[in-house]
């Protein structure tokens, strides 16, 4: 797949595997790349596989994730 496919692959997966909206998934993404994650992908399009984008998703989240919203009783 291409550099550009990968990068859709792991936003697929993480909104498939997270549950994540669109919006968001392809904000991680974004954040990872803006952050030179995806660097080595660009420079060896061979790494960019299914095998790999499952890992990256999983990895991207775990450091991008969203800040969980609170819930609950706001008393006081």
């Amino acid at each position: 797949m291409t550099y550009e496919e990968h990068l859709d692959e792991v936003a697929t997966l993480l909104t498939e595997i997270y549950t994540l909206s669109d919006e968001v998934a392809i904000d991680i993404v974004m954040r990872a790349q803006d952050d030179e994650y995806f660097s080595g992908h660009d420079d060896d399009p061979s790494i960019c596989t299914q095998e790999r984008a499952e890992l990256d998703a999983r990895a991207i989240f775990k450091k991008y994730r969203p800040a969980k919203k609170r819930t609950g009783n706001t008393a006081r």
